[in-house]
């Protein structure tokens, strides 16, 4: 160590060296590993290899200094030199300059105190913060990411959680399941009422589903638009339904529920359901209005369309076709050796690597998918199919393709409409109309090109959608929902429907104020009226106020309050927002009224009402699918109860 380069890092030390440094100073060796300040003024000669006898660099006295012992040392600077001594000590005081060790080895390092030392090998007490973090962000993750609660004892996890903070003791299994999650739950549950406690208008979506150990359970989602113009969805229940689905019970069933919730029917606008019957008989029995899911509709659309098939041969062969397709997918997904020559043959034709598509029953284009990858492999499908023996009568004919092709050509549209109409975080009701008019004019009309086959599906979808959409009630509800988007207005409504749809809308609007004014009356009256004094002697009767004279020229029927928007006022305002320019078609039309609800505040009450409904119910079948995450093989003794909680944090978290 060089004593020159101790001094360059503190000042002071270089001014306590050089004030004291003679000028014929003899060079001398410092202390080998030295740690003292007091090393700046003592070294050794070259040939005091073991460095036994320091020599004082300012008189150039020997001082013994037995063992490294700097007690002689410091004595004989504070006697033959004391200004050295007295500044050595301020150098000594100083806590970044104390030792020469400390200037090179202690630069940006302060050692822990003997309490921080033991506390980072404490674990924390169980009623910590930082313990009640970390345990609630394990709960969050196990509801959230659908994970088992016996996660929390496998050592992995144990192990990871240890290393991110070696001083949280993780708790058991049953700490979790019995007292974290329930109150992750409660926390959860208070969260959703606290929003739907205060929604005017608001929507359902339900279905029924039979979980793994083939236990019933009934979905319930509910939709509504917050203060905020946000449109919301939120799982209410996934409840333990064992009894007969008849629609008298899913009916009372549907009606606990929203007792269950403190949300009252006459806020209720519509409920979207798929097609079984007792969802139709329930709806009917509790006189709820009921929207038709669009992706079950145009899946039995499809359906229909191919069973009408005329003649019969043409729909055997389409049938043949159809079966030949999922025979083919059936035998390369149980086969890895025809996966493997596929993958090979993708490569030496320039296919896509894509893997073939397993048509699902509940999945709604599931055969369109199939088929429209079936015709993108084809080549390679058959290539690998000749090569064997035992698959070879597998291999489709030009029949067949030709067939699949003009199904393809004919349901390949349908389904991106499908996929953008399931959405929950943006309005989708309102876009009914505007596709079923697509498709009559666009999608589905016959072009040039178009095979009989083609035409024949095209049509059938097309009269059996129609006919389900002439409905009277669900016309009424769709052109409603329609008007109220500024994007589409009157656009997509029937030219001799337009003055009806404009009558109904102002008609509601007199209705709904008509039901909030004498609401407002009676909380304004509550709040301000005094209590009565003869209901309790012991109360002080109020004082009689002397009348104003402003009050004697107050006209008999002049109230002090606002007067109710007329049916002139309402129509006014519904012609004004006609009127008006509508935004470009991608715009949020959610974001359009926040922004207008000042300039139509009647019609943004009636949008908040109509434009909450879903057009499928695909919220139902996303709880369901959760429900599978949940309740699955090593998980299929969960009780009922369990299974709600977890799910309603899984889809609510």
């Amino acid at each position: 160590m060089d004593t020159r380069q101790v001094a360059v890092s503190c000042p002071d030390m270089q001014q306590a060296e050089t004030a004291t440094q003679p000028a014929q100073e003899e060079a001398f060796l410092p202390k080998r590993g030295g740690t003292s300040v007091i090393w700046l003024h003592f070294g050794f000669n070259s040939t005091d290899t073991e460095q036994k006898t320091p020599i004082c660099k300012l008189c150039y006295k020997t001082i013994p200094a037995p063992d490294g012992n700097t007690t002689n040392l410091f004595y004989h600077l504070q006697k033959a030199h004391e200004k050295e001594y007295s500044r050595i000590q301020k150098i000594r005081a100083k806590p970044s300059c104390g030792t020469t060790g400390a200037i090179l080895e202690k630069k940006n390092y302060s050692q822990p105190k003997i309490q921080q030392s033991f506390a980072q090998g404490t674990p924390y007490e169980k009623t910590s913060q930082r313990h009640k973090q970390i345990t609630e962000a394990i709960s969050r993750y196990i509801c959230k990411g659908m994970a088992p609660v016996y996660v929390v004892e496998k050592d992995s996890f144990r192990d990871l959680v240890k290393v991110l903070d070696p001083r949280y003791v993780m708790p058991g299994r049953k700490h979790f399941s019995k007292v974290e999650l329930p109150r992750l739950y409660d926390a959860c549950r208070a969260k959703v009422e606290k929003d739907v406690c205060s929604v005017m208008h608001y929507a359902l979506t339900t279905d029924l589903w039979t979980s793994r150990d083939t236990q019933p359970y009934m979905s319930v989602t509910i939709h509504f638009i917050n203060k905020d113009w946000t449109l919301c969805a939120r799982c209410l229940q996934t409840a333990y339904f064992p009894e007969d689905h008849t629609g008298g019970m899913l009916a009372q069933g549907l009606r606990d529920t929203l007792e269950s919730w403190g949300l009252q029917e006459c806020h209720l606008v519509c409920v979207t359901t798929d097609n079984a019957t007792n969802n139709i008989s329930a709806m009917e029995l509790n006189q709820w209005e009921r929207l038709q899911c669009f992706g079950h509709r145009l899946q039995l659309a499809i359906e229909n369309a191919l069973k009408a098939l005329t003649p019969v041969s043409t729909k055997q062969a389409v049938e043949r076709a159809v079966g030949v397709c999922k025979k083919v997918v059936s035998t390369f997904s149980k086969s890895w050796k025809k996966k493997r020559e596929l993958a090979k043959v993708q490569a030496v034709l320039g296919l896509p690597l894509h893997q073939l598509i397993t048509e699902s029953p509940t999945r709604w284009g599931s055969r369109q998918m199939m088929i429209e990858r079936f015709l993108e492999q084809e080549k390679a499908l058959s290539q690998v199919l000749l090569a064997d023996k035992k698959t070879r009568h597998l291999v489709p004919s030009w029949q067949d393709v030709a067939l699949l092709e003009s199904l393809n050509n004919a349901l390949g549209p349908l389904f991106e409409f499908t996929d953008a109409l399931s959405g929950e975080s943006y309005v989708s009701v309102s876009f009914l109309k505007p596709v079923l008019h697509l498709f009559n004019n666009e999608i589905l009309s016959q072009k040039d090109g178009d095979t009989e086959l083609t035409k024949a599906v095209k049509d059938g979808i097309l009269k059996y959608l129609n006919e389900k959409y002439d409905d009277h009630a669900t016309n009424n509800l769709l052109d409603m929902a329609t008007l109220l988007d500024p994007r589409f207005k009157t656009a997509y409504i029937k030219e001799e429907r337009v003055e009806f749809i404009k009558m109904r809308a102002a008609a509601e609007l007199v209705d709904m104020v008509g039901a909030i004014a004498p609401e407002s009356a009676q909380t304004a009256a509550a709040s301000s009226s005094p209590p009565a004094a003869d209901d309790d002697p012991e109360l002080p009767r109020p004082t009689k106020k002397k009348k104003s004279l402003g009050s004697y020229f107050k006209k008999a029927g002049q109230s002090t309050t606002h007067s109710q928007p007329s049916r002139a006022s309402i129509e006014l305002e519904l012609s004004m927002y006609l009127q008006t320019p509508g935004p470009d078609s991608e715009t949020d039309p959610l974001e359009w009224w926040k922004q207008h609800e000042t300039s139509f505040p009647l019609l943004a009450r009636l949008a908040r009402k109509y434009l909450c409904i879903p057009a499928t119910s695909s919220s139902s079948e996303r709880a369901f699918s959760a429900s599978g995450n949940i309740i699955t093989c090593k998980r299929s003794c969960l009780k009922p109860n369990t299974v709600d909680q977890l799910v309603f944090l899984a889809l609510n978290l």
